[in-house]
């Protein structure tokens, strides 16, 4: 679906899933702990006593939150319709596996985030010669992580660009739920194609992705919000339920490329992460 051009989708692009960073510089300046630390001061002195609600990214082992706003949780995925897919250079929730830091990055969203704590082949981590998802901040290469952002949402929309497409002149405050899984970039012709893993279909009246993994583990499923690094230090306004996959699946890296050649979200290069958030006050309760 293509983006629909009414100004209240132009106000909040800004705000989706982090839908303007890229991937990596080969010139990254990193920022000390004492950036992240004032970052974080911001955000809590930012939202406190405001009403946010929960935010995201967090670490999906770490069930305390003392966050008391609740809302309904979105229904199951394959009741709601897919409208968006796009993903983020390192994963932005941590825990599970994909636990190891990245570092600081630069502070705006790039090099940041975590990373696949497992081990790959020599085989599988040999770089490939070909611009992966190139941008101004580089490229992906054999051995990065990504975190895959499956949204969906109830409103009667079909797949396109950015969280506009999850919204529509009619409703404008849908549920919104968001399938996720953390995948490592191998240079391996049989590992998982993601063009066939980022497939839609129409099942039951229903737009779907079907082809998400169901083999990495029972998904975190908790109340959060909107991510990316635009919210650093700002409160996300936006009320999302997460359902995220514990387990790694590796897919083939060549086949990342072939996707952000063309797709029909439009989507060519990976998204920055925002910081994990860790204040209690921010965070939901994981049942």
């Amino acid at each position: 679906m293509s983006m629909r051009k009414i100004n209240y989708i132009t106000a909040i692009i800004p705000l989706a899933l982090s839908l303007n960073i890229e991937a990596k510089t080969d010139n990254l300046v990193t920022v000390d702990d004492e950036t992240i630390a004032k970052q974080k001061s911001s955000l809590a002195s930012n939202t406190k006593n405001k009403g946010f609600g929960p935010q995201s990214p967090r670490n999906i082992d770490a069930k305390a939150g003392n966050n008391a706003v609740v809302f309904n949780t979105a229904p199951a995925a394959n009741k709601m319709n897919l409208c968006n897919i796009h993903f983020h250079k390192n994963a932005e929730h941590a825990g599970g596996q994909f636990s190891k830091y990245a570092g600081n990055g630069d502070g705006h969203g790039f090099q940041s985030g975590y990373l696949y704590s497992g081990i790959l082949t020599s085989k599988e981590s040999q770089p490939v010669s070909q611009a992966v998802c190139p941008s101004k901040h580089g490229r992906l290469q054999s051995g990065d992580t990504i975190e895959v952002h499956y949204v969906h949402s109830s409103a009667q929309v079909q797949p396109g660009e950015t969280l506009g497409a999850c919204l529509s002149e009619s409703v404008k405050n849908p549920q919104l739920r968001v399938e996720t899984q953390v995948y490592s970039l191998v240079n391996d012709d049989n590992a998982l194609n993601f063009n066939k893993l980022t497939s839609v279909a129409k099942q039951n009246n229903y737009y779907q992705a079907p082809s998400i993994p169901n083999n990495t583990g029972k998904p975190v499923v908790y109340s959060g919000s909107t991510t990316g690094p635009s919210y650093n230090e700002a409160g996300s306004p936006f009320q999302v339920t997460w359902s995220v996959r514990p387990d790694v699946a590796k897919v083939n890296i060549k086949t990342v490329a072939k996707w952000c050649e063309g797709n029909e979200f439009k989507e060519d290069h990976a998204h920055g992460v925002r910081n994990l958030v860790t204040n209690l006050d921010l965070l939901s309760p994981i049942k």
